[in-house]
């Protein structure tokens, strides 16, 4: 059986990723990264995902990083904003470089377990606003993990071209215990339901005829 690293954050998308491997017989072990993002609820979704599977689960805070991932509303002091995903407004929430940092320390953990993969979640609605999830920039830096390193490591992103909807309609198939996620950019004890990444999810969930089992605040 092939082995690898999800970059597991507590979002639908990585969750996900963990249906997708029990689908193709891929043995998956669960990293999730604390760079100091202020939707901190995530940590606690991605412990609670990897437990309901008993899947290994590393967790690794990075949290004293945020000072140096300035200008971002998931790191900073900048409101998050609200409304459906627009270029000009989402732009704020892009973290500097996060995903190669976020990837580079998987594949360093994938290597030394000699699995196959280092798996993320990124899908099609992402591209516009994060260049960090398009093709242009995860085979360039797939290529270098390869050259770099003995292990051959690959990067995985089953989802790049699938929608959020598309990505719903695998979860109800896989079964995947949405209930158990976190997608809101904003702390609060329930999600805010007004956020680009909340508003996202809901369509998603309404365009596949069925109910969001996450509680919201209205």
């Amino acid at each position: 059986m092939k082995e690898a690293v999800i970059l597991l954050s507590g979002g639908m998308d990585s969750a996900t990723l963990i249906g997708y491997c029990l689908e193709n017989e891929i043995q998956p072990h669960c990293l999730n990264i604390n760079y100091g993002q202020k939707h901190q609820r995530e940590i606690d979704s991605a412990k609670s995902i990897a437990k309901f599977y008993d899947f290994p689960f590393t967790s690794l805070d990075l949290s004293i990083i945020r000072g140096l991932l300035s200008g971002s509303a998931l790191t900073d002091d900048i409101d998050v904003p609200e409304g459906y995903y627009k270029h000009e407004t989402m732009k704020s929430t892009v973290v500097p470089n996060r995903n190669a940092i976020l990837l580079s320390i998987g594949a360093g953990y994938a290597i030394s377990l000699k699995a196959d993969y280092i798996m993320i979640g990124a899908h099609g609605g992402d591209h516009d606003i994060y260049p960090d999830c398009r093709r242009e920039f995860l085979e360039p830096l797939n290529d270098a993990f390869r050259e770099g390193n003995y292990h051959k490591v690959n990067i995985r992103a089953p989802f790049l071209y699938d929608t959020k909807s598309n990505i719903v309609q695998r979860g109800i198939k896989y079964n995947i215990p949405y209930e158990l996620t976190w997608t809101c950019y904003n702390g609060g004890k329930k999600a805010c339901g007004k956020c680009g990444s909340c508003i996202e999810r809901l369509e998603a969930f309404k365009n596949n005829g069925i109910e969001d089992p996450l509680e919201y605040e209205k």
